[in-house]
């Protein structure tokens, strides 16, 4: 019967700290872009050509 209340307690620890960590990436901008990344990585920079200035 211990095993299984060290086991609750151990569960339920590493689930606040994967909540905490979610949280905190959350708050921190960490998904903010999603769509961006995915769209900059199919144009590729042309390298030696200067970049035009509007």
């Amino acid at each position: 019967m211990e095993i299984i209340i060290l086991l609750i307690a151990i569960s339920l620890t590493i689930a606040l700290l994967s909540l905490g960590a979610f949280v905190w990436n959350m708050k921190s901008g960490q998904y903010d872009d999603t769509y961006g990344p995915s769209v900059r990585m199919l144009f590729e920079d042309k390298k030696g050509q200067p970049k035009k200035e509007q």
